[in-house]
């Protein structure tokens, strides 16, 4: 009763650090910013004030250089009309972006400890003489996957499958519960309430028995739902605390790149993944935008030791000492069919592991290629990718929300609609509310269950991570939740895309133009 209390008191505590924070430290340094990049704008623009009868020449020169750079051609567009309209604002923005500052430092930390624990996860070697491993591509993305990192493919792993937050909820308590090493949660989102309280409660508990309980969240939250001394509050309880690049009144290109990432391990023993952050409205606590569907898989066996190695390289990256020895705690072998392949995503390589296991599934499908997103902002790589797998004959369906969160990104996904449906991908929207659930499920043996959106923030700007299933027996349980969702939503038609909100085609039309940007 005692803990309960103390749990209270710090969550009331928490709420009204939130409130002076939204009014003080948080407004103080968003002016900060905003007022940076203004002097930064006068002092350029008064520079090359006398330069202006060269400015057709230098916007040649801007053009030639975002031709020839490495970036989606998309990305290239965008830069090219932002370019024709303001020409040196546009310069220095595009040479602040590419000149990494702020991040390099990060950047080559990650590489460090890339470099590190290169070795650390070994790889059976009998795994990669199977088959059906082989044929089926799955060891082409083994390969794929290990160039940024190591990620080997596991059997021995058991995958539960969650159709909704509400069902995880009660078996994370009970994993948590049980634990009696370690606890290690990363998450994009957590807020006060139902579920973060049951969880936060728990946590102090196993604090108590000895467990090592560490705790990372996006820094993004300080200026939204965490106050900036939650670390501190945490901390008093016993709990080890990070908030991952958190915001401060310096311009940065690093603010520029969260942690979406939905990780929690326990003992090496088990993990979970998925859409599910801790917070109400992922269990259907609280209504918001209708009801929340969204998915999550539970992983004990052997390729647990992936998700503590992910959660371990974020954690070290401000530690003198790194330490990876839980990755190598013992995990007992589980009697499971299939093989699971954990990797993660990070916007500081050259690799888009996110988005070509996605194309990988649609490039190699036979039959048929399902997917439940919340939103949907293709480059032209991954919208060539899903015509094509459709106009090769392979039946393409996408699931989307019926209620949006967020007004511009539901109306990018529908500027997208009419292109792919002239391509004969079938499209749905869930009529009862959100669907935030980020998977692909293709022909009875391939799946993906992770945090990765189709938009390009997820694909290019996001810490993330996901877990590539190949005939493990979770995957008809994926298909019969898609089949199950399907029968809820309503199908676009070319009617339904003519009768459309006109503010909702002409802001998908306009912010279309900077949608990688976004």
């Amino acid at each position: 009763m005692d803990n309960e209390k103390k749990v209270m008191r710090l969550l009331d505590k928490s709420r009204k650090g939130i409130l002076r924070f939204l009014f003080s430290r948080a407004v103080f340094i968003g002016v900060l910013i905003i007022l940076q990049f203004v002097l930064l704008y006068f002092i350029f623009n008064s520079y090359f004030r006398w330069l202006t009868t060269f400015q057709y020449v230098f916007t040649v020169i801007m053009v030639l250089y975002i031709f020839n750079d490495e970036m989606d051609a998309t990305a290239k567009m965008t830069w090219f009309l932002i370019l024709v309209v303001a020409p040196i604002p546009a310069s220095i923005a595009l040479v602040y972006t590419k000149t990494d500052f702020g991040k390099r430092r990060i950047h080559e930390r990650i590489e460090e400890l890339n470099q590190k624990t290169k070795t650390l996860l070994t790889q059976d070697p009998l795994l990669l003489m199977k088959t059906d491993i082989i044929s089926s591509g799955t060891d082409d993305l083994r390969r794929y996957l290990n160039l940024s990192g190591n990620f080997p493919i596991y059997d021995k792993t058991a995958v539960k499958y969650y159709q909704l937050g509400d069902d995880m909820h009660p078996d994370l308590l009970e994993d948590i519960r049980n634990a009696k090493k370690f606890i290690y949660l990363e998450y994009f989102i957590l807020a006060e309430g139902y579920m973060w309280g049951s969880v936060l409660q728990l946590l102090t508990e196993k604090v108590k028995e000895g467990v090592d309980v560490r705790v990372m969240y996006d820094g993004m939250l300080e200026i939204s739902t965490l106050s900036p001394q939650y670390p501190r509050m945490l901390k008093e309880l016993g709990i080890k605390c990070k908030p991952i690049s958190p915001i401060h009144p310096l311009i940065s290109t690093t603010y520029n790149y969260r942690d979406h990432r939905k990780i929690a391990v326990i003992d090496n023993i088990i993990a979970y993944t998925g859409g599910v952050n801790l917070a109400d409205e992922y269990i259907n606590r609280i209504e918001r935008f209708g009801h929340w569907k969204d998915a999550a898989i539970r992983l004990q066996g052997a390729a647990v030791a992936s998700f503590s190695k992910m959660f371990l390289q974020m954690w070290n990256m401000d530690e003198t000492n790194p330490d990876f020895n839980p990755c190598l705690l013992p995990c007992p072998d589980i009697e499971a069919s299939g093989y699971v392949l954990p990797y993660s995503d990070c916007p500081l390589d050259k690799y888009m592991a996110g988005e070509t296991v996605y194309m990988d599934i649609l490039n190699r499908a036979k039959n048929y290629v399902h997917i439940m997103t919340p939103y949907l902002i293709l480059d032209n790589k991954l919208e060539n990718a899903l015509t094509y797998a459709s106009e090769r004959g392979i039946d393409v369906k996408i699931i989307l929300p019926g209620i949006p969160d967020k007004k511009i990104p539901y109306a990018l996904a529908k500027s997208h609609y009419k292109h792919l449906i002239d391509a004969g991908i079938s499209i749905y929207e869930y009529t009862p509310g959100f669907v935030h659930s980020k998977v692909f499920v293709s022909d009875d043996e391939k799946a993906v269950v992770g945090t990765i959106n189709l938009d390009y923030r997820s694909l290019y700007h996001h810490y993330e991570c996901a877990a590539y299933l190949y005939q493990t027996d979770c995957i008809k349980d994926i298909e019969k939740d898609f089949q199950k969702t399907l029968r809820l939503c309503k199908r676009v038609t070319y009617e339904s895309i003519r009768n459309e909100k006109f503010l909702y085609k002409l802001a998908g039309r306009v912010v279309k133009l900077i949608a990688p940007l976004l």
